[in-house]
């Protein structure tokens, strides 16, 4: 899928854009010519991997364009990887690179990503776990597992859990039985949070999740779900 065809980077575009109006009244030139340099980028990805699979046993004119392909695509790379470094960037122009980068299957974007995970903004939040999960980078889940089991950063736990649940990864069970233990009062603000756990064990399963779920059962908020979410493990054995 071309990037400039991905929902999420259409819907994050279109949310900055807002975002920007609201604030100055005006759209910059440099967030048009940021989001076009990001579809090209995302175009030359695919294009350069397309082309080392069609040369591999081919030479001459394709195999020049192949090569020319994966050319284009890293140096619109480097690009965007200056954007995302460079000092004095508007928070915009860090997430349009990021999410560029990630998608793409770049490792040099996973910090800023794990950043944008776990800001006050819940829809950056969404934007960056999506590109997580594409990066496909081995220090996603603990990266994750650290941020929701933070509990001075609770408030923004949500989808750093959820996206534990995505990753199905060792780190996964254990952080939200941990997250979970943690909001069971009744009177818990972050009950939400508590939720995403419950749904999740229920996903997930592993040990220790029957334990932790029916430690919810009581909970005026999460009981039902509790209770659905063990009913979907099956019966103990």
């Amino acid at each position: 899928m071309e990037i400039s065809e991905d929902p999420e980077f259409c819907s994050m575009i279109d949310r900055l854009r807002d975002e920007i109006e609201n604030d100055s009244g005006e759209v910059p030139a440099a967030f048009t010519e940021l989001t076009a340099l990001a579809e090209l980028a995302g175009s030359g990805s695919r294009a350069g991997s397309e082309g080392r699979a069609a040369s591999g046993g081919r030479a001459g004119s394709e195999g020049r364009a192949a090569s020319g392909g994966r050319a284009a695509s890293e140096g619109h790379a480097e690009e965007l990887h200056r954007v995302l470094t460079a000092p004095g960037q508007p928070l915009w122009a860090r997430e349009i690179a990021a999410y560029s980068l990630g998608v793409a299957g770049d490792p040099r974007a996973f910090e800023a990503l794990v950043l944008l995970l776990n800001h006050r903004d819940p829809e950056r939040c969404v934007t960056a776990a999506h590109a997580l999960v594409r990066l496909g980078d081995p220090r996603t889940a603990r990266a994750a597992a650290a941020l929701a089991t933070n509990e001075l950063r609770v408030a923004y736990a949500l989808l750093p859990v959820r996206l534990l649940t995505e990753l199905r990864a060792p780190e996964s069970v254990p952080a939200l039985i941990t997250v979970l233990g943690r909001r069971l009062r009744a009177d818990d603000p972050h009950w939400r949070v508590g939720l995403a756990c419950v749904e999740g064990l229920g996903a997930l399963g592993g040990p220790g999740a029957r334990e932790a779920l029916e430690a919810a059962l009581p909970h005026p908020r999460l009981g039902a779900a509790a209770s659905r979410s063990l009913a979907g493990l099956g019966p103990a054995l």
